[in-house]
């Protein structure tokens, strides 16, 4: 005997490589930074001359304040991305309580808009507003998701951690090299650095290896 009523088929979400896109340019972001202002640091200071441990000392004091630098600015800028988040949802949470009629329209012209026909969007409008209307109108008229909101912290670790990594790597170099041919072992290996970076970001990222280790090589 046929239901009356249509299944419901129920999914496991798909997983989308976008979710990492917060920490993730931070910790390109980051580690890129690490290698190359260290590395420049190192090539400067041996340049002059400097001896070996007073260059590993230098390179050292680099990493350090590198990534407190990192991880502040990574805080403070995201962090004035979440503040303009948090105040249109507070004023959008002031205009449903004001004017509810008017925002379900403007939900439903949202979905006109992008094909829906005009009775279908406003039965769209009702049933999402009805579950979650502060949701329903952040995703779809601020445009602002779970998965690629602000997160302050979370961009600030990624990014003083890939920091001090990325800048770990030169002062490996100044350890292992010998002192006459620093400069040429620290600038190749970098270089390397780098391109492995772009390939491992790719890699993450879900884009091609080819053209992210020649971008950051770049």
């Amino acid at each position: 005997m046929a239901k009356d009523t249509p299944e419901v088929l129920l999914m496991a979400p798909e997983r989308h490589r976008s979710d990492r896109i917060g920490w993730l340019r931070a910790a390109v972001l980051g580690a890129n930074d690490g290698i190359v202002s260290t590395a420049s640091l190192i090539v400067g200071v041996a340049a002059a001359g400097t001896a070996p441990h007073e260059i590993l000392i230098t390179g050292a004091a680099g990493l350090v304040a590198g990534a407190m630098s990192m991880a502040a600015g990574e805080y403070v800028s995201v962090s004035s991305q979440a503040d303009t988040e948090q105040a249109d949802l507070a004023r959008e949470r002031v205009e449903l309580a004001t004017n509810i009629e008017f925002e379900r329209e403007e939900l439903a012209a949202i979905y006109v808009s992008r094909g829906l026909q005009p009775e279908l969007a406003r039965q769209v409008a009702e049933q999402l507003m009805a579950r979650d209307a502060l949701g329903s109108h952040a995703r779809e008229e601020l445009g602002i998701t779970e998965m690629l909101r602000a997160r302050p912290v979370q961009a600030a670790l990624a990014s003083a951690g890939t920091f001090a990594v990325g800048a770990a790597l030169p002062l490996v170099m100044v350890l292992v090299a010998s002192p006459e041919r620093l400069i040429a072992t620290v600038s190749l290996s970098s270089l390397l650095f780098l391109v492995s970076l772009g390939v491992l970001a790719a890699g993450v990222g879900g884009s091609g290896v080819l053209k992210g280790a020649l971008r950051v090589g770049f």
